[in-house]
């Protein structure tokens, strides 16, 4: 069973997104970008109280992803890539994004916290920010 219900277009529209935001850091990179979406979704807490779905959550503004802004976003899905949405959307997580709601790219270390949030580790560019269970208990 899914972990968030998903058309086949809201699967291309993730797999778009996971690509734009972290191809450079290969499957698994996007795959975690995957999470982050799934679990904004599922959080319904913080930023994310109104984000319903997956077009809720990839067109998020203010407070979303960049990437749908950038016109590399807007590229065709690739099989590859629709593949690795499905495995989000099937609650696959990969730590450290496996609770996370956030991530960027610094140019240097990961702080211990962004906005209030902890770093809970980085994968090769990016640094993954989780929320307590107390704030957003249904991404746990």
């Amino acid at each position: 069973m899914p972990a968030v219900k998903a058309t086949s277009e809201d699967i291309k529209v993730l797999a778009r997104l996971m690509r734009a935001e972290a191809e450079e850091d290969g499957e698994l990179g996007m795959l975690m970008v995957g999470n982050v979406g799934v679990n904004r979704i599922l959080g319904d807490c913080l930023d994310f109280n109104n984000v319903r779905n997956i077009s809720d959550m990839v067109y998020q503004s203010p407070g979303g992803f960049e990437a749908p802004q950038k016109g590399y976003f807007y590229q065709r899905a690739r099989e590859k890539d629709i593949r690795l949405a499905e495995r989000a959307i099937r609650g696959e997580r990969t730590w450290p994004a496996s609770n996370a709601l956030w991530f960027f790219r610094p140019t240097g270390d990961c702080p211990a916290t962004w906005y209030n949030q902890q770093n809970t580790g980085r994968f090769k560019a990016h640094c993954f920010f989780t929320p307590t269970s107390e704030d957003c208990p249904t991404v746990y």
